[in-house]
């Protein structure tokens, strides 16, 4: 697998284009596709920019003692956010809307027109209309007043919008959406290859409507099995060029907060014309594979079908069938159960890695307010379904990379992963090795095999699953590009996304270009690139909605446990101070340094991963177990704060106490 290369900088005086992010303290850090530092803005010298806004710079410092270039913003080409949420602040001819966000440093301005019927303190989504240099603050038009919704309601909205994803669908949307064709005509059923007579059962979570997979089996009279991933044919209703595809690429994917879903195709399409419901008949694009009873591919179909799905399974069903239960088809889900887990089995000894992370899910009100947390477990039943979808992922991927136009690689929106950084990975080693595993760093491959050592020897022990998380993040991101270099996680050499068109554009980017393929009627999209950075980049934003999300019902959450105390594990460390994560309901929270300065002076060591005492060598280890107290949960911040219960630790300091006293006795006896 070739490691993707960074080209040093060496431009100056040329504009440049990248990414603006910005410091507490106002300086900014530009980064800029293919090069191997980010450039310093300094605030003065940064416009209107906001961080996540793409910019145009210009290099003006760049000698060999600088640590990083240094470069103004010329213009903002694109700001991240223009949609916010705040509070209105009224004067008698005009108002300002002071926002939430507070990487947002200017209040809004609200003409007169447009401030008509606006109260002081009205809670309000803004939208800015004009933002440039002359104007002092931006100008606005309000879009929706936010009075009567509830608090979460509003702060689950603002993330959202934060991260530049918009609320509702635009108008031409609506329409088009309106005019779509709902009934599957005779003409398009004989373009297809008709399976509504085969077995085919979908397995979803309990609280699904947008069933974009099913599964179908079939005996062959060879003793071979048929088995079918048939996924929704999104793009039969989604054309090129469209408001509805403009739209879902503008989005790019799905969001999904702990209480809503925010969808990158209006729900006509994701819950109903394309939805794989139960005893239904539905258009989808299929991978049909023979396979052996050991789980050997003899041969593969692609093309576009027709389903009927007999049966709709919770995974908490299918599970339950695996573990044992009667069902009227037990034996179809059992023989995919055994594939699958051959699968799962060949997919490991060929050097993938398993990303074994904890996940909750907040079990909520009708408030939407958080009153249990859980654990989610990757069990059997959601194996099943990995597997499979991984095998037609990465059946399509290798089928289009075979086939050439006009005597080049036809261009395709593969899934990378790139090899990993060895200096960080080598750090995380030394780490790990405290926890008794051992890494071989001496090839990607042996890589692999140590990692997945590491998660099989500690999946029990809740100090060592943080090292499943910090494991995780030394490894390079996956990201959508035409140059493959294959994805190192799962160790295919050909990757692709296939299977989740109702959520993701790619999906539906790989769809379009594997039907022309099949049809050899192929017409590259030479914006592919570009198509893929932007997807790619807002599956990094949604990424980050969900985390806030996740975190703001964390703060929901452990706000009805203020003064209590429990179990947790030190998640990070810095010079500030360190988190911790309870064990039983996965929340982290802040312990600040200043709150142990009576204890001793802590000194954060980044490489060991720890903060250790000055005096009392007393360290904090990453993984660590320690007893907290819920101190303080900031709905406004998303922050949780803690106090951890130091009774172990003054001991131990107690005693360093008592050995210091003794040598300054024995001193001054000699003296």
């Amino acid at each position: 697998m070739t490691k993707s290369k960074k080209k040093p900088i060496s431009i100056i005086n040329q504009e440049l284009e990248g990414i603006i992010d910005i410091s507490a303290q106002g300086k900014g850090f530009v980064t800029v596709k293919g090069f191997d530092t980010d450039i310093i803005v300094r605030r003065e010298n940064q416009k209107n920019a906001m961080p996540g806004d793409t910019v145009a710079i210009l290099i003006i410092k760049q000698k060999p003692d600088l640590v990083k270039p240094e470069a103004i913003v010329t213009r903002i080409v694109k700001h991240a956010q223009e949609v916010f949420i705040g509070t209105v602040q009224l004067n008698k001819h005009f108002a300002f809307v002071v926002v939430d966000n507070r990487s947002m440093t200017k209040d809004i301005f609200i003409n007169e027109k447009n401030s008509k019927g606006l109260q002081k303190d009205d809670r309000v989504v803004v939208q800015i209309t004009d933002w440039s240099e002359k104007l002092k603050n931006p100008e606005g038009i309000i879009l929706e007043k936010l009075n009567d919704e509830r608090r979460n309601e509003i702060a689950m909205k603002e993330i959202l919008l934060q991260y530049g994803f918009v609320l509702e669908f635009p108008q031409a949307v609506i329409e088009e959406v309106k005019n779509l064709q709902t009934e599957i005509s005779k003409s398009e059923i004989k373009n297809r290859k008709d399976l509504r007579e085969i077995f085919t059962l979908t397995i979803d979570p309990h609280d699904a409507k947008d069933f974009d997979d099913a599964i179908s089996l079939e005996h062959l009279p060879n003793g071979n099995l048929s088995i079918g991933v048939h996924i929704a044919d999104v793009t039969h209703y989604v054309k090129p060029n469209t408001a509805l595809d403009q739209e879902a690429f503008k989005r790019a994917t799905s969001v999904y907060l702990p209480d809503r879903v925010l969808p990158m195709l209006p729900e006509k399409i994701s819950n109903e014309l394309c939805s794989l419901r139960p005893l239904e008949d539905k258009l989808t694009f299929s991978a049909i594979f023979e396979i052996t009873n050991k789980a050997e591919i003899k041969n593969y179909w692609l093309g576009k079908t027709i389903i009927h799905s007999k049966v709709r399974l919770t995974y908490e069903e299918a599970q339950e069938v695996i573990e044992g239960n009667k069902h009227e088809y037990k034996n179809e889900i059992l023989t995919l159960h055994n594939i699958s887990q051959q699968l799962r089995a060949l997919k490991f000894k060929a050097g993938a890695i398993n990303f074994s992370s904890e996940e909750v899910r907040f079990i909520l009100d009708e408030n939407g307010i958080p009153i249990d947390v859980i654990v989610k477990e990757s069990k059997a039943c959601h194996q099943l379904i990995e597997e499979l979808m991984l095998l037609a992922n990465k059946t399509v991927a290798k089928h289009v990379d075979d086939i050439t136009f006009k005597d080049e690689k036809v261009p395709f929106p593969y899934r990378i992963h790139d090899t990993p950084d060895l200096e960080k990975l080598s750090n995380f080693a030394q780490f790990a090795k405290r926890f008794g595993h051992k890494f071989n760093l001496s090839s990607p491959e042996k890589i692999a095999v140590s990692f997945n050592n590491m998660v099989t020897n500690s999946s029990n022990d809740p100090t060592q699953n943080i090292l499943h998380t910090l494991g995780i993040r030394t490894m390079a991101k996956a990201v959508y590009s035409t140059q493959n270099i294959g994805h190192y996680g799962l160790a295919f050499p050909f990757y692709c996304h296939f299977t989740s068109p109702i959520r993701r554009y790619p999906d539906v980017l790989v769809h379009r270009i594997l039907f022309e393929c099949l049809k050899k009627d192929i017409h590259p999209i030479k914006s592919l690139e570009a198509q893929c950075l932007h997807c790619s980049e807002r599956e990094r934003k949604a990424m980050d909605a969900e985390r806030d999300g996740s975190k703001y019902k964390q703060v929901e959450f452990i706000r009805k446990h203020l003064g209590e105390e429990f179990t947790a594990v030190v998640s990070g460390v810095s010079k500030f101070g360190f988190w911790a994560q309870t064990v039983l309901h996965k929340c982290e929270g802040f312990i600040p340094l200043t709150q142990m300065m009576d204890i001793d002076e802590f000194e954060f060591h980044e490489k060991e991963y720890a903060i250790i005492g000055r005096h009392t060598k007393m360290r904090i280890n990453i993984g660590q177990e320690v007893q907290i107290q819920v101190a303080a949960a900031n709905l406004s911040t998303k922050r949780i704060d803690y106090e951890w219960i130091v009774e172990g630790a003054m001991r131990k300091v107690k005693k360093a106490d008592k050995v210091r006293d003794i040598k300054t006795t024995k001193k001054k006896k000699k003296k």
